[in-house]
């Protein structure tokens, strides 16, 4: 009957599912038809008037247009081509966003030729429909539509969208806009090694642009040229797309050509050494680690990669330093005070230890890992009566075999076998072939002087030729 009602609930969630993409099919059209007007071709000139590059962006107000840095970047003049087939010249950068891939440019058209698209700040769902529309040059309008297959939060850089909708050739800059006609991104195509890398970059940073005066395009160039930390920025924006795949191994070289280029880049140090770091080469995540934490000592994730490439390298001293100094800066993150405490651990710090784990309880009731840690803090420490407190507790979070198992030993110890026999009894029912639980639950059993059903525990271990089955049966005849 279960199998029955599980297929009707699958076809039932099918149709759900189908029809949902089924209306969000039907709103396609009149959702590009009103989007279309607002998107815009951009073609770059250099000082001899020849095409440098092509691209695309959005109306964000009257006369503000969206589009991505690469796009203008290395041009003396740009132009912005509405769908109409209208020109006009932009008349200077009002901000740029380098890490971000972003600028803002100022041009000026006529009152109505402008569709402004409205921007959300909020991350959009994984899954959530987004439809791409851009205005490469031979095409009247690209559009293609798909899902956020996910949002990623990368440290040191922010939110970064992955997107499933294709992205054309002179795309770049186009607007990434949900079913409401919502921006929640922008779309940019970046070409590294013969790989194509379509992502978004989130809307919240378009609203973060810090506006300025207008710069003409041919200055921003010139300056751009001379800025060490502006090239640096597009080798580090270019890491950041490899990141947002989880491509370590790639995204390192981008972020050491970035410290090479600018070699006070605190952020490109980061990420450098937070790839090192994952790629287990923990002496080069330790040397630009430091390097990042000494340009920008008060970031609490510099010390956190530091404490853990120290961590890796056996350099538990070093570990608990840093944990110490990111648990001052950001006294809100439970994950640094529970490094902290494996670190002491290792140090043999037993009451710092659980000092640390119940300053990470404190921040994030469910953190099950502390918990559990701290349990066993407790059991070393033969306070049993805690460490029941602390077992029971992470029952809510992990209700699995080996925490009914570490409660049913707690309870063993303070000479409770009715409450051991029946934590022991959980971890079994949730672990038959937990072996430690079955004898433990053996244990209980003769505490209880009930031989015949320690006997059967014997029975089951040996059949599964269990070390333990020996254990038990050395308490079973003394």
């Amino acid at each position: 009957m279960s199998k029955f009602f599980g297929k009707i609930g699958v076809a039932l969630l099918m149709m759900l599912f189908s029809g949902v993409a089924a209306e969000a099919q039907d709103l396609l059209p009149d959702l590009v038809r009103r989007i279309k007007p607002s998107a815009v071709a951009i073609e770059t000139f250099d000082n001899k008037g020849n095409v440098v590059s092509r691209g695309s962006g959005f109306f964000i107000g009257p006369d503000r247009v969206v589009t991505n840095r690469h796009v203008i970047e290395r041009s003396n003049r740009v132009e912005v081509h509405l769908m109409d087939g209208k020109k006009f010249v932009v008349r200077g950068v009002l901000a740029v966003d380098g890490e971000g891939d972003l600028a803002l440019l100022q041009v000026e058209v006529p009152r109505g030729l402008a569709v402004p698209l409205p921007i959300v700040r909020t991350a959009p769902q994984e899954g959530e429909s987004i439809v791409v529309v851009g205005n490469p040059f031979g095409l009247e309008g690209s559009v293609s539509n798909g899902i956020v297959s996910a949002v990623r939060d990368i440290a040191g850089y922010g939110r970064i969208i992955q997107i499933t909708a294709p992205i054309s050739p002179g795309s770049s800059g186009s607007p990434v806009v949900n079913m409401y006609g919502q921006v929640i991104g922008v779309a940019t195509l970046q070409a590294a090694e013969g790989q194509s890398l379509n992502f978004a970059v989130p809307a919240e940073r378009i609203l973060s642009l810090r506006v300025g005066e207008a710069q003409t395009v041919s200055s921003l160039t010139a300056e751009s040229g001379k800025n060490k930390r502006a090239a640096a920025e597009r080798f580090y924006s270019q890491g950041v797309a490899q990141l947002s795949r989880d491509d370590y191994e790639r995204a390192l070289p981008y972020f050491e050509r970035a410290v090479e280029m600018d070699p006070t880049y605190a952020e490109a140090w980061y990420q450098a050494g937070y790839c090192y770091g994952v790629l287990g080469k923990h002496n080069d995540a330790l040397r630009a680690s430091r390097q990042a934490a000494k340009l920008r000592p008060d970031w609490a994730e510099t010390h956190i990669n530091i404490g853990a490439s120290s961590y890796a390298t056996n350099d538990f001293k070093g570990a608990v330093e840093a944990y110490k100094q990111a648990a001052k800066i950001d006294e809100s993150n439970p994950d640094v005070q529970y490094a902290l405490g494996l670190s002491l651990n290792r140090l043999n710090r037993t009451d710092e230890e659980i000092l640390a784990y119940r300053r990470a309880i404190a921040i994030k009731p469910d953190h099950a890992n502390a918990l559990e840690r701290l349990g066993d803090a407790y059991f070393r420490q033969k306070r049993w009566q805690d460490a029941v407190q602390v077992f029971d507790q992470l029952k809510a979070y992990k209700p699995d075999a080996k925490t009914y198992n570490s409660l049913g030993e707690a309870y063993l110890e303070l000479d409770k076998p009715d409450d051991s026999l029946m934590a022991f009894n959980s971890a079994v029912g949730y672990d038959p072939d937990f072996d430690k639980a079955r004898y433990n639950l053996g244990r209980a059993y003769l505490k209880k002087g009930d031989r015949d059903m320690a006997q059967i525990q014997y029975e089951i271990l040996r059949s599964s030729r269990s070390d333990w089955a020996d254990r038990l049966l050395v308490l079973l005849n003394p």
